[in-house]
């Protein structure tokens, strides 16, 4: 089909599609719903972007982290095609102004959390929408057996009823067969087609080891694999110490998690990202979104909780199919610490309510009210001010957000943006009584163009200060006056964790925990850690097989390149290179012997292995076959 291969072109600069991306699109185009696997780095966004850009009207993309959307938003922008993301820390004006370009034609994709579907805002102006898709990325957070549940999810088949008739795509990278079916069920696609390529890698050789000494091993793997190199550990304090001993040995590291400041995560990111920092020691809060493809290395200093998250972590190397190795490093401890850690996660129900009380002091919330509040979050503060234990309440908080009663987005940065209020002819007027202000707003203008009366547009004040030669306190004094004259909203720039109140508040004492399903998932996350031990500690099946094994794909082939694989080659070298000596020897000690006598005479050793040395030997003429058939010492026959 040649407009979509020309579309393929002329947005993403690619010839061909990947395996399945053709057929999952053209599944779309037929208005059939489609249920896309791919592995980590597949290609999964181009599997409805494409077909998009092929059909008239919005894409609605549901997708759980902020990160993400901004990611996905920022990227189709840069393709020239119009993109715009709704979530927690935007103004209502902003979101107001986002949704009217949805229905009047103006954006192409719009990208939302699931919480945001039933908000009356979004149901009201999906109504007047002209949907194309409504595509569905992690899909797997819809399943309370997959390793990410989001109870938000389950709203999607509700919103679906907003738009009859419009298909479904739901996309993920990682799902058991209980999962999948969970996906079909939850979203109410019915007849879909799923799609799936195999999870296997075949430039990625895994291996696990267990070192007593995981820094003298981290270092060895280091110095033999050159390239970026990503390392996930547990804990914030351990990516800064690990990572301050990298740099000690040479190897240029720098730590990441999600307490950083916004500034110091985008430096980092984008010093490894162009190949001047070589190491990034994180946890798990890096890595999604970040579309590098030269990653040779990724190392586990710590587990992961469950198979799916290692794989998804492990898949960020190779992606440019280039040889490339995951790696875990654990010792006895550690396997330990693992159950331990799950059981950590779930603190009794009493502590979840205590958390969630304290919360509603902390903002001064009432009972019933604070429904999509949302505010700056530090959570030092909060569990100082109310002597509450700094891990107990995290766990709490997760479990709140994950019971959908509030979102808590850590990885949060939103720069500064601006819109005007006013159209073209009133800010004329303005600059007319106002002519000290008239050269500013020209710069404004010729700086960030028209789209600020149509949309909130992203702005730097200290570029602003530069250009207009005057010192940032200026810049920020004129922008508040204009913003209190109503002729434009200025949004100033955020950088703090936000956490948002999904629902009207409740009293504590009769908070709706859902006690029962959070044992449940207590149970199925201590299974996944078991899957996880498992593993590791496998010495002898194929790494590749293990973890497709656990993600329902029972037909694939030995790897040949992780560890166990490569353990199992030397030790069939070894065997046999002594069966070739012992055969030697026979025919040395009691001269030719016909090929069917082999298998008496040899019967300790299997016949495979019999077959390879008699082909090797006789390749090499070292053994000939004589005058009667008889196989003998080459030497012996001239």
């Amino acid at each position: 089909m040649t407009d979509l291969h020309a579309i393929l072109k002329q947005y993403w600069g690619y010839d061909h599609f990947r395996p399945v991306q053709e057929d999952a699109i053209l599944t779309i185009l037929q208005g059939i719903d489609a249920l896309v696997l791919l592995p980590t780095g597949g290609g999964k966004s181009v599997c409805f972007q494409v077909p998009v850009m092929m059909m008239e009207g919005v894409c609605i993309v549901v997708t759980p982290l902020i990160a993400l959307m901004k990611d996905q938003v920022e990227q189709l922008k840069r393709r020239n095609i119009p993109a715009a993301a709704i979530y927690s820390g935007m103004g209502r004006n902003e979101i107001d102004i986002t949704l009217d370009n949805c229905i009047h034609g103006n954006t192409k994709f719009l990208y939302v959390s699931p919480e945001r579907l039933r908000t009356d805002i979004m149901i009201a102006r999906t109504k007047l929408m002209k949907v194309c898709l409504l595509a569905i990325d992690e899909a797997h957070c819809i399943s309370a057996w997959g390793y990410d549940f989001r109870p938000a999810y389950l709203l999607i088949a509700q919103f679906r009823q907003l738009i009859p008739g419009v298909r479904v795509m739901a996309l993920t990278a990682t799902a058991t067969e209980e999962v999948r079916t969970d996906i079909l069920d939850k979203l109410e696609m019915r007849n879909a087609r799923v799609f799936k390529q195999s999870f296997a890698r075949a430039n990625l050789s895994y291996s696990a080891f267990q070192e007593e000494n995981k820094e003298r091993k981290l270092i060895q793997i280091l110095k033999n694999v050159s390239g970026t190199a990503i390392v996930y550990v547990r804990t914030r304090k351990r990516t800064k110490d690990l990572a301050d001993w990298l740099n000690r040995q040479g190897i240029s590291a720098a730590a990441y998690h999600a307490g950083l400041p916004f500034r110091e995560r985008s430096d980092r990111q984008s010093a490894w990202i162009s190949n001047k920092l070589r190491v990034m020691v994180a946890t798990n809060a890096f890595g999604m979104g970040i579309d590098k493809p030269d990653v040779r290395c990724v190392i586990h200093y710590d587990l992961p909780d469950s198979p799916e998250a290692y794989y998804q972590e492990a898949g960020r190397a190779g992606r440019d199919e280039a040889k490339a190795y995951a790696v875990a490093l654990f010792n006895k401890l550690d396997l330990e610490e693992l159950t331990a850690s799950i059981e950590r996660q779930y603190p009794p129900a009493e502590k979840i309510r205590r958390v969630y009380q304290a919360l509603a002091n902390y903002y001064k919330i009432p009972v019933g009210g604070g429904e999509f509040l949302g505010a700056d979050f530090d959570i030092q503060e909060f569990t100082g001010t109310f002597g509450l234990p700094a891990s107990e309440t995290h766990y709490a908080l997760k479990l709140l957000s994950e019971e959908g009663f509030i979102q808590l987005s850590e990885n949060f940065s939103e720069p500064s943006r601006l819109h005007f209020l006013i159209d073209n002819r009133q800010l004329y007027d303005f600059q007319l009584r106002y002519p000290d202000f008239d050269p500013f707003i020209k710069l404004l203008l010729r700086l960030y163009g028209g789209e600020l009366f149509s949309e909130y547009v992203r702005i730097s004040e200290t570029e602003i200060a530069q250009v207009f030669y005057a010192p940032e306190t200026e810049v920020l004094r004129r922008l508040k006056f204009l913003q209190e004259r109503e002729i434009l909203d200025y949004e100033p720039r955020r950088d703090k964790p936000q956490l948002t109140w999904l629902t009207p508040r409740y009293d504590a004492a009769n908070l709706p925990l859902n006690v029962y399903e959070i044992g449940r998932k207590k149970e199925r996350d201590l299974a996944k850690a078991q899957a996880v031990v498992q593993y590791v500690s496998h010495t002898r099946i194929c790494r590749t097989l293990l973890l497709l094994e656990y993600f329902n794909e029972f037909d694939a082939q030995e790897c040949g390149i992780c560890d166990n694989c490569l353990k199992k080659k030397k030790e069939e070298g070894g065997t046999l290179a002594t069966l070739q000596s012992v055969l030697l020897q026979y025919l040395e000690t009691n001269g030719p012997i016909a090929p069917y006598d082999l298998g008496s005479v040899f019967d300790q050793y299997p016949e495979s292995d019999l077959r390879a040395t008699l082909e090797s030997l006789l390749t090499a003429e070292t053994i000939l076959y004589d005058p009667s058939g008889r196989l003998a010492l080459s030497r012996h026959l001239h």
